[in-house]
C-alpha cells in the first residue's frame, strides 16, 4: 500500500454531536447552515474568517480562490442513519449553532442530545492501492492495537480518520512503530509497501488487571466481537436501503456556468435533508469537492444530472451496528469489523479467494459497513457472532 496520510487541520478542534432522530427537526436549521454559503444574522458564517467576504462558501466542498480561503481548512460530516443523526463539525460551530438549540429544548430532550467532550482532529488518507476492506484494516489496526479510539469515514475521494486531540502524539508513535513514515515538514505519513506483523503498545479495551493486551489483529478481533455479543449488538440490515457513493463536481468542471454546479448541489442537499431520508451522509472539506453517500431514490433531488460524479448503478447495502450501549471511547470496533470481513470472507468456508469489498462510516453512536449488493450474503455470513 502506498498512501499519503496527513493531519489536514492543525488548529481546528472537532466535536461529535449525537441527535436522536425524533429531535432532528429541531436541528435542521443549524445543519443547513453548515452546508449553505449563507451567513447567519450576525453577518459571519461560523465556517468563515472575519476576512472572508459575506456569503463566501465555506465548508461547502467548493474550491474558492486562494484570496478567499480561510486560514485553516474545515471539515464537516452530517449523517442520517436508522440509528441517529450524527454531526461532526468544528467546536466553534457546535457552540454557536447547536448549543443554543439544545438550550431551548425541554430538559428530557436536552439530555438526549450529546456533544462529546472529546476534541478531535482529522487525518486524511489518499491512496487506493489496496482493496477497500484491506485499506481500512491496514489504517486502523496500528491505532486500535495502541488503544486509540477513532472514527473512520470513507468518502468518494479519500478516507478520513478522526482521532482524539489528546492522542495525537500516540497516533504519531503508533504509525511510526508499525512502519509508517512521518514527514516532519508536511505533517504527512507514507505507508510502507510491505505488510508488517502488528503488536500492541497498550490494550484496546478496559480489561481486568493481569489480562495481557491483544497480541495481534486476530486477538483484537476476537475481543471486539465478544464485547459486541456481550452487549447484544448484532449487525442489522434493511435491504430496502440501497445506497450510492458519489461526489459533487468541482466548479472548474464547467467554467462556462460559474456557480451553477455549486447552486444545484446545495439545492439537492437541502431537498435531501428536508426530506429526512433513512440514510444520508455528506462530507464537506475545503480540500475536495463534497462527497455523498445517499439512497438511490434521493438522486432525483439533484435536478442536473451533471452535478454528481460516480456511478448511479453501483449499489451499496449498509450493515449497521448500533453502538449506543458502548462507551464513546471504545476502541477496536472499526479494526475488528474490517478484520472479520477481510479474514472470514475468504477461504474454504466461503468458497472465495477475495475478501468482501467494503467501506465504513463511523457516526457518533453507530458504525455502518457498506458492501456491494452482490456481496451482502457473504458479508453477513462473515460477521456472524
Amino acid at each position: 500500500m502506498s498512501a499519503q496520510i496527513q493531519f489536514i487541520m492543525q488548529d481546528c478542534r472537532l466535536n461529535l454531536i449525537h441527535i436522536p432522530l425524533h429531535l432532528y427537526p429541531h436541528f435542521l436549521q443549524p445543519i443547513l447552515q453548515l452546508i449553505l454559503p449563507i451567513p447567519p444574522a450576525n453577518g459571519h458564517h461560523p465556517n468563515t474568517s472575519a476576512s472572508d467576504p459575506p456569503g463566501a462558501p465555506r465548508g461547502s466542498g467548493s474550491h474558492a480562490p486562494a484570496s478567499q480561503q480561510a486560514v485553516e481548512p474545515r471539515f464537516v460530516n452530517i449523517s442520517l442513519t436508522p440509528v441517529e443523526c450524527s454531526v461532526v463539525c468544528s467546536k466553534k460551530c457546535a457552540q454557536e449553532l447547536f448549543i443554543p438549540i439544545i438550550a431551548s429544548l425541554e430538559q428530557r430532550s436536552r439530555d438526549e442530545v450529546t456533544i462529546g467532550s472529546e476534541d478531535f482532529v482529522v487525518v486524511q488518507v489518499d491512496g487506493q492501492d489496496l482493496d477497500a476492506g484491506q485499506r481500512v484494516l491496514e489504517l486502523t489496526s496500528p491505532l486500535a492495537l495502541a488503544g486509540i479510539s477513532i472514527f473512520f469515514i470513507t468518502t468518494y475521494f479519500s478516507d478520513y480518520i478522526l482521532v482524539p486531540l489528546k492522542s495525537r502524539g500516540d497516533v504519531v508513535r503508533a504509525l511510526q512503530e508499525r512502519g509508517f513514515f512521518f514527514e516532519e515538514h508536511s505533517d504527512a505519513y507514507v505507508t510502507p509497501s510491505h505488510h508488517r506483523n502488528l503488536s500492541p503498545s497498550s490494550s484496546s479495551f478496559d480489561v481486568p488487571p493481569g489480562t495481557p493486551p491483544p497480541a495481534s489483529v486476530d486477538e483484537l478481533q476476537t475481543r471486539t466481537f465478544a464485547t459486541l455479543k456481550k452487549q447484544n449488538i448484532t449487525p442489522r440490515v434493511n435491504p430496502q436501503i440501497r445506497l450510492i457513493q458519489c461526489a459533487g463536481r468541482s466548479p472548474q468542471d464547467l467554467p462556462s456556468v460559474p456557480g451553477a454546479m455549486e447552486h444545484d448541489l446545495h439545492l439537492g442537499l437541502v431537498k435531501c435533508l428536508v426530506e429526512k431520508p433513512q440514510f444520508l451522509s455528506v462530507t464537506l472539506t475545503d480540500t475536495e469537492p463534497a462527497s455523498l453517500l445517499l439512497q438511490k431514490e434521493s438522486v432525483v433531488h439533484f435536478d442536473n444530472d451533471e452535478v454528481l460524479l460516480g456511478s448511479k448503478e453501483d449499489i451499496l447495502i449498509p450493515i449497521m451496528l448500533d453502538l449506543r450501549e458502548l462507551p464513546l471511547e471504545s476502541t477496536g470496533i472499526v479494526c475488528g469489523v474490517a478484520g472479520k470481513l477481510v479474514g472470514s470472507s475468504i477461504g474454504s468456508l466461503s468458497h472465495s479467494t477475495s475478501p468482501v469489498e467494503m467501506s465504513y462510516l463511523s457516526t457518533a453512536r453507530a458504525g455502518t459497513v457498506m458492501v456491494g449488493e452482490a456481496e451482502l450474503d457473504r458479508a453477513i455470513s462473515a460477521l456472524k457472532m
